[in-house]
């Protein structure tokens, strides 16, 4: 709320650590610090939500749609989440687990089959790597690498830079491991860079003294470059998005055409520097740092890495259970290199090394690596992993719900067919141009692997219906199903970075519709050009 200071009752100084770190992102009205407008504004979106969410709901239920009964409810229960999202009335998980249930009471699923995915893959990625990244926050590794990624020639002169280089070090990691475990991965490091500015601006009066971190523009920036980076690298390769796999081989399967590693890499390169470009251009202008310059930060940096010192046991241990899941994540990728990514040995790898199972693996090293044997203290307890954000754990759990009931359900083909139809179309760019924003919107409500898999078999036969040949609209498809980046369950590394606490879903949305329908024309118009100039046509 407004602050009540006085000047006989000074501000007490913000604990940036405690306020950056000790995990606050679905906080209500009366936990934040806000000026009257941003009050009376977040109060009445709030107020609309709870009443327009179950109105947007019935309406759509009592329309004389020619769907199947089960199909209209299921897309009315989720016009009505997403309403509860957006305006957040009750906190975002609560948003998802109300959908949940009244799908179940409304009968469009039993409750086990409702139910079942939350026990998907990603869910216990998020759980394994927010519990590594705890540990790198209590034991100050995060801090580390955020001096270390600061201290780097030219990099900590400006926030740009900073932000920017951050962005070039996600999306090269996210082409060979995958993005949700990159995002997980970063995100303490991206705090603790985070946390460095926000004390500078505290120690030199940019700041008041009790200013809120948490509603920086600079946080927000930094965050959403590590969530949209990663979908931006993950496109480089075949390997660095699951879409990419789905969408290759049923492109192989439909024409026959094969497309190799380096084809693919030579497709995706110039589109997705392209892409990063723009990415970094509206980040930057649609989420302004309150400072450009960070005058000082070389001497500043290198003080607190002298005064950081040795590394401790505790250091130690979180960077051994670190580098083992991370080794393990990108084992799958370093096999696809050089075995190929069809080959018998991949396939049993990235099998066996599921990136959910490695990140609880490596989770569960922090509570067998010993700080203080005699004691029988470890690197974690288990008090420290209880407080983990588990409501985005929850959050994205019920967005792989209503993603599988899309596919289930028959909805989002029904969605893509019945739009064809209406539209006739007929020539290779308004196929493209249909594939291209069927794939983002499918994404933004669903999983980018739920998308590619429900986008592409429906591109295909409506490019062979209509005389084109379905290669460049199905690679589109499969490009644009890892966009989406409007929503916190939109993509695991949205989900990730909300789960920060420093980007307001508000942001999100603006700063995500920017980059979805600019990124959308770069595929239209880039990615054509690229599949005619390396060949895969012929």
């Amino acid at each position: 709320m407004v602050s009540t200071d006085t000047p006989s009752h000074p501000a007490r100084p913000t604990d940036v650590d405690e306020a950056l770190l000790g995990g606050g992102t679905y906080r209500s009205l009366g936990e934040q610090r806000l000026s009257p407008t941003e009050e009376r504004f977040e109060r009445s979106r709030r107020t609309i939500g709870l009443w327009l969410a179950p109105l947007v709901t019935i309406v759509f239920l009592a329309l004389p749609l020619d769907m199947r009964p089960s199909q209209q409810t299921l897309a009315g229960v989720l016009l009505g989440v997403i309403v509860l999202w957006v305006t957040e009335p009750v906190p975002i998980p609560i948003g998802g687990l109300i959908g949940v249930g009244v799908i179940v009471v409304l009968g469009v699923a039993p409750a086990a089959d409702v139910l079942e995915p939350f026990g998907s893959s990603t869910v216990f990625t998020f759980i394994g790597a927010f519990i590594l990244a705890q540990a790198m926050l209590k034991h100050g590794v995060a801090r580390r690498f955020a001096f270390r990624i600061l201290s780097l020639p030219g990099v900590g002169r400006t926030t740009g830079r900073v932000i920017v280089a951050f962005g070039v070090i996600t999306c090269a990691l996210s082409a060979f491991v995958s993005n949700t475990a990159t995002v997980a991965m970063l995100l303490p490091t991206a705090l603790g860079i985070l946390a460095v500015i926000a004390k500078l601006m505290q120690d030199r009066g940019i700041a008041a003294a009790d200013f809120d971190p948490t509603r920086l523009r600079v946080g927000v920036a930094l965050m959403l470059m590590l969530a949209y980076g990663a979908s931006v690298g993950g496109l480089l390769t075949p390997v660095g998005t699951p879409p990419n796999l789905i969408g290759r081989a049923l492109i192989e399967e439909a024409t026959g055409r094969r497309i190799s590693f380096a084809e693919w890499m030579a497709t995706a390169f110039p589109v997705c520097l392209l892409m990063f470009i723009v990415l970094a251009a509206i980040l930057l202008l649609l989420n302004k740092p309150e400072i450009r310059r960070i005058d000082g930060v070389a001497e500043y940096v290198a003080a607190e890495r002298a005064r950081l010192g040795p590394l401790s046991r505790a250091e130690k241990n979180t960077l051994i259970a670190f580098f083992v899941t991370v080794t393990l994540w990108i084992t799958p990728g370093i096999v696809a290199l050089v075995a190929g990514s069809d080959s018998a040995i991949y396939d049993t790898v990235s099998g066996r090394l599921n990136e959910g199972t490695v990140a609880v693996l490596g989770a569960a090293l922090l509570f067998l690596l010993p700080t203080d044997w005699r004691t029988r203290e470890y690197t974690l307890r288990w008090s420290d992993a209880a407080r983990i954000d588990w409501g985005t754990v929850v959050l994205f759990g019920t967005g792989v719900i209503f993603g599988a009931l899309l596919q289930r359900s028959g909805l989002a083909e029904t969605i893509g067919t019945g739009s064809a139809n209406v539209l006739g179309l007929t020539s290779v760019f308004a196929i493209t141009a249909f594939a291209v924003l069927l794939a983002i919107l499918v994404s933004e409500t669903t999983s980018n692997t739920a998308s590619a898999s429900v986008v592409v078999p429906i591109i295909i036969p409506i490019a062979a219906a209509a005389g084109v040949d379905p290669l460049v609209p199905a690679l589109a498809a499969t490009f644009a199903a890892s966009f989406g980046f409007m929503l916190p369950v939109s993509t695991p590394q949205n989900a990730v970075v909300y789960g920060s606490g420093v980007v307001p879903i508000t942001k999100m949305i603006r700063s995500g519709v920017s980059f979805d329908v600019l990124g959308a024309i770069l595929i239209l118009l880039l990615l054509p050009l690229m599949i005619a100039a390396v060949g895969l046509g012929r």
